[in-house]
Order: C-alpha cells, then structure tokens, then sequence
C-alpha cells in the first residue's frame, strides 16, 4: 500500500481529523432526516421481529441455551461501552461497533455475528433504522425477553460510514497490551483514557496484566467506569445486572481464532476470527479465552449472580482457555448450569477475577448486600443504570426520539429550564445591540464571554454551549481559562443590562442571560466589523434559557474544563502541544480546518486573547476586525524566534532591524508553517472581505451548536 502523507512525516498536524466535518462518506444526501425517516417506524413491529430472531437459532451460529439474548446484551453494552466522559468520545451512536478499530478489537470477538443476524431487520427497515439504534435497541429487546424491565429506549442515533479517527484508544501499537505510558505516575489512568487495556472495553476481566490481583482490579473497575460517568452503585449494578446473562467462551485458547475482521480473508466476507476448534461454535466457542456461566439460569433475570458471588468462597484457578478465572472453594455448588446445546449437559459456574474484586472491595460489597436484601433497588438502579449506559452520548432530551422515551429527564442529560416567557423579537434585539455596546465591555471581553460560554459545546456527546448559561455557574466561573475575575465584572453589567431590560417590560418579553451573553459577542462582531468597513449581519437566533445550580452537575461538568485553548491563546498547564489541542477542539466543534483558521484569525483581530495578553495580536487596531493576523503572519520581512525552552512562546522581529514587533504562541505561528494551513491563511491575507464574512459566518454557526430546539 502506498504510503500517505502522515505516513512520511508522523510529526505533522493531522487536520485529517477536520476533514471529516467537511464533508459527509456516507450514501445520503443533505437532504435526508434521519429523524423524519425514524418517526415513520411502528417501533412495536421492529421490536417483534427482533423477539424473533433472539430464539431463531442458526446452525451456522447456534445461540447458547437457544436464546440469542446473552449476545446481544454483549453486543448492546459493548457499542455504547466505549463512551468516556472526559471528552465525550466513543459510545453507541454512529454505529461504530461496525467499523474499525471497533469492529476488531479482542473484546469484541463473535460480536460480528450478532450483528449479521440482525443483517435482515436492518434490510428491511433500511434508512428509517440505523445500525446505532438497532443495536441499542436489541439489547433492550434481549432483557426485557429475559424478564427484565427497561426503563426506557430512545431512537435519533445516526449512522457514520467511516471510524473517527479524533478518538485517541491509547499509546500501545498492539491489542491487549497494556503500556506504561497509558498510567501516570501514581497508576491512574491517563486523560481521556477510559480503558486499561487496549483493544478491551474497560479492564482485564483476568486481572491487571492477566493476573488474578483483586485489589488492583478494584481499582481498574472504579478508574475505568468513572470515566464513563458512572459511580459505584451503578458500576456494581451494570456488572451485576449484565453477567445475570449468558456466560464466557473460553472452549481452549485464542490460538486456535483466526485473523480479526480487518484481517481476515476475503471470501469470509467481514466476519473474523473463523475458529479451528472443534466445531469452532457452540460448545466450542471461543471468545474471551474464560469459560462458564456466572449462574445456573442464564436467560432468565433473576438473582443468582450476585447470590452466587456473596454466597461463595471463590479461589483462582486457569480455565480450559489458559485464562485466569475463579472457581468455588471445595467445591461447594447447589447447583449447575445447563450446557449450551444441550440442556442435560452440565457446566460449572465461575467467576472473573473483576465480579470478585467487587466483592472483596468494601464499598462494592457494601452495594452488592444492598441489592442482595432489596431486589427492587437492583432492580431499578440496573435499568436506570443500563439506560445512561445506552444514552449517554446523545445529548440533551430534545434528540431523543420514540415512543419509549421516557417522561423523566436525568442530570446526566444536562436538563433546561422551560421558558415561561416570551422570547426577545427584532426590535428588542437591536435595542439590546445597542445597549451592550454602549455598556463598559470592550468588544474584546463581550467576545471571550460569548466564545468560552459557547466553545464547551462538544459534538462528540452533544454536551456544553452556551445554552444554559452555565458559564456563570461553578464550575466554569471558576476556570482558569476563563479568567474568573474579569468573567464576574463582565457577567455583573451583563446581569445588569439584563434585569433593567426585563423589569422595564410591561408584557411577557424577557431575555435570559444565556441569549445576552451570545448577542453581546454577536453585536461586537459586527460593531468591529463595521469598524473594518465592512457591514455584516451575524444572525442570531434568541431562545436561550438559563440553568439552575440544581440542574447542573459541577462534577460531570468539569470533565469540560479546557487544557489549553489555542483559539484565546491560552497556552494552560498541559504536556501537549497547544496546536494538537487546538485542532481537537476544532473537531469537538465540528469545524473544518478553513473554519477553524477563519475563527483563529477573527479572534486575534478582536483581542480576545487569555489575559488580554498581547500574543498573536499582529495588528495595530486590536477590536476591529480586518486580516491583519494573516497578513502580517506571512510578510516575510519577519523572522521568528523561540523565548522560552519548550518553544510554545515566540517573539516576531524585523529581520532588517531585529526590533521586536509582537508576541505569539505555537497556535499562532501553525498557520504559517503548516502547509495546508498556510494556504488558507494565504488567501484570507489577499482577501479581507471574505475573512470577515467567512469569520461572521462559522462564529454564528458556533454559537448556536447547542441549539437543538432549532432543529
């Protein structure tokens, strides 16, 4: 295979990442709704023929104890599993389970043929069911076969035709390995890591590194699970309630698997690891390496599992597989599990060295005894528990789509407020324009204002914005990035203008404080804009509402909290390179990489740089909103010198008489040396009209990322 251009120079910024949000790879056009095309399912209809395949067993892949349920739960939690709170990556939606890496990794071996025996339901259903939803769906469909009850399903999961390349899965070049690099000094997991191990959803369910150690994977269970948002009640009841189901394949070891999906030959058409053993299915089966059943009924919702893991004395011992797994002492079982083909036959139960961790770690155990003495507490924390599994991705309410949605709506999903006022018109917005404008706030801290408030939105889980106004909230008041003393003056008159604007009304018209914050930087656009010459509209759409401190949850919140922000130069306390951060948070905002440049150079020309600092201010009339950071980045009659050690600050002098113009950062100067980036810069430098509408354009489109109201 030829090599690519990131092949020759590895080091290179990889604006590939943006790309991805230029363009869609996918077979539909513009055009098409997924959102309109789901509305039109009998979503009753397409669970029942989900019901029908769960016990149509296939010879060419037999479902244990003739019910499929088992799988699809594996398949279910293991697509919306690789979601991880610190950057809102992974998860079901997209449908990634069926693209690569995903499709490959050790954890996911035999997932393939669950989902080819979904091949059918999906044909038939075609564009009215992505493949994210239907595989979320199965898994709910699975348990409530079981007899078990959801707490609810929503459908709005679009499918991606190509993996995303933005989510960084670890250090390591193999699966299953784990590296040094992946922990920090004090062994915990490194940001936005949410698994120990690569190629495996969360942790080594043998142990770390493949050894039965109970305290280490106590902590790995606790490290991991938090960082998909979960605490320790609902970690011990997705574990206790997803291994109430099925069992692990373990029939010998992994040698005797064939070549993953991406790996393997052709005329298989997709499916991986082909299995040499025996009959290389059934009750030869081989998946995790691990072999047995947790519980002697392993399609039936009950409590087995965790009575089995309180009642027993467990020690370890290698399974058939070679891999690490416990057994009970002495023997001791009152009874045995049915075999997977046929029912006469008898296997042993066991455990993973992950449930006994629970069990010997204080605070677990404690929660499994709370679910031994009160069933309906397991119950329901395992459905609401398993519901945030499946919908954590997804954003706010306002996406979710279906008649399974339920009526309650969780802090995980970052709950507004609804307006019970009229929302400001034209006439009131231009009387506000003005009144901003004439306030004591520069153009440049209405714009930092509007810009941090707005540039927490994440497209990766849908989370932040500006909507809510939660910038005046902790913990975003309070981060450093924000410059917390000049964000209070600044909120101060904003709150100011607000509340003389609503007390002077005599109807229901009122503004909320999240619209004042995005029409101040909006009307500093095009005041400074105007100041350049040029008379530009930045369109505004009012409807914001503003958050309560009971509606937001601080903790989840600061998983949002910028490392550094090339866009405000703000450089932070962060081993990466600044550039690297910045074209991921330009992903996170679903720009390209012109939008991206257009939006850096648009901020630098209008001052709103972290400390109000100097850096990357290449213009003698900061606030007013003209090329000058393009023009004068690429006037050779300078030079560029590193001050510092780590080369992140550079001083821009005249190569004639060595006198220093201005300050700038590595995010400054990557639109220089950047080749692909140099030749954006190059054109904005020639033409100025269209920087300041190609700015105008992508800052509305980010200030209003979060409005899915709109939608």
């Amino acid at each position: 295979m030829a090599s690519n251009t990131q092949d020759w120079w590895p080091d290179q910024l990889d604006l590939e990442l943006l790309d991805q949000n230029g363009y869609d790879v996918g077979p539909y056009d513009e055009e098409f709704d997924y959102a309109e095309k789901f509305e039109e399912l009998d979503l009753d209809e397409v669970k029942a023929d989900i019901e029908e395949v769960l016990t149509d067993s296939k010879d060419w892949w037999p479902a244990d104890y003739g019910h499929y349920g088992p799988l699809f739960i594996r398949m279910t939690w293991h697509a919306a599993g690789t979601y991880r709170s610190l950057d809102g990556r992974g998860g079901a939606a997209g449908g990634h389970q069926r693209l690569p890496p995903i499709s490959s990794w050790p954890d996911n071996v035999n997932l393939d043929k669950a989902r080819r025996l979904l091949e059918p339901i999906k044909t038939k259903y075609g564009e009215k069911l992505s493949w994210a939803d239907l595989i979320v769906l199965t898994g709910n469909v699975a348990l409530e076969s079981m007899g078990f009850e959801t707490f609810g399903f929503a459908g709005g999961r679009q499918d991606d035709f190509k993996g995303d390349d933005a989510v960084d899965w670890g250090p390591e070049s193999e699966f299953e390995t784990t590296s040094e690099e992946r922990f920090d000094e004090e062994g915990n997991l490194k940001e936005p890591l949410g698994n120990t191990v690569m190629g495996l959803i969360y942790v080594n369910p043998e142990g770390p590194n493949g050894e039965p150690d109970l305290e280490g994977s106590a902590k790995n269970i606790r490290q991991s699970f938090s960082r998909m948002a979960m605490n320790d009640k609902e970690t011990v009841a997705l574990i206790a309630g997803g291994h109430t189901f099925g069992k692990v394949h373990g029939a010998d070891d992994g040698d005797n698997l064939g070549p993953e999906p991406e790996d393997a030959p052709i005329d298989l058409q997709g499916l991986g690891w082909d299995n040499e053993f025996g009959e290389g299915k059934g009750p030869d089966t081989i998946t995790s390496g691990i072999e047995g059943p947790w519980n002697a009924t392993p399609t039936v919702w009950d409590m087995s599992y965790v009575n089995n893991l309180l009642s027993y004395d467990w020690e370890p011992e290698k399974g058939p597989g070679g891999a690490w797994q416990w057994t009970t002492k002495n023997d001791e079982l009152d009874d045995a599990a049915p075999g997977v083909a046929d029912p006469d036959d008898k296997e042993d139960i066991m455990m993973l060295t992950t449930d006994v961790a629970l069990k010997e770690d204080d605070d677990f155990r404690a929660v499994l005894e709370e679910f031994r003495d009160d069933p309906d507490e397991f119950q329901d924390t395992f459905a609401k528990a398993w519901y945030k599994l499946l919908h954590r991705d997804m954003g706010p309410p306002e996406r979710f789509l279906g008649p399974e949605v339920p009526d309650e709506t969780m802090l995980w999903q970052d709950p507004l407020p609804d307006a019970d006022y009229e929302t400001i018109g034209e006439a009131e917005i231009s009387d506000l324009k003005g009144q901003l404008l004439d306030s004591d706030l520069s153009v440049g801290e209405l714009v930092k204002t509007a810009w941090a408030a707005a540039s927490t939105y994440r497209d990766s889980d849908k989370r932040g914005g500006a909507n809510g106004a939660r910038i005046r909230l902790e913990p975003q008041r309070s981060w450093e990035a924000n410059e917390p003393e000049q964000l209070e003056a600044v909120l101060s008159t904003l709150e100011g203008i607000q509340a003389e604007f609503n007390e002077s009304r005599s109807d229901d018209v009122r503004v909320s404080l999240a619209d004042l914050i995005v029409l101040g930087g909006t009307a500093a656009v095009e005041q400074a804009a105007a100041d350049a010459g040029y008379d530009i509209e930045a369109p505004f759409e009012p409807g914001r509402v503003d958050a309560t401190e009971e509606q937001t949850d601080a903790e989840s919140f600061e998983a949002l909290k910028p490392d550094a922000d090339g866009f405000r130069n703000y450089l932070g306390d962060t081993d990466d390179d600044v550039e690297d951060l910045m074209v991921d948070k330009a992903d996170l905002l679903n720009l390209t990489a012109s939008e991206m440049t257009a939006l850096a150079g648009g901020l630098r020309a209008l001052g709103a740089t972290y400390g109000d600092s100097d850096r990357g201010i290449f213009t003698d009339q900061p606030g007013t909103l003209t090329n000058d950071f393009f023009d004068n980045l690429l006037d050779m009659q300078y030079e560029w010198d590193a001050v510092t050690e780590d080369e992140d600050v550079f001083e821009i002098r005249h190569r004639e008489t060595g006198e220093v113009a201005w300050e700038a950062t590595r995010a400054d100067l990557i639109f220089g040396s950047n080749a692909r980036l140099r030749t954006i810069a190059d054109v904005y430098a020639s033409d100025e009209e269209k920087f300041v509408e190609d700015f105008a354009e992508v800052w509305s489109d980010v200030m209003k990322l979060d409005r899915f109201d709109l939608e």
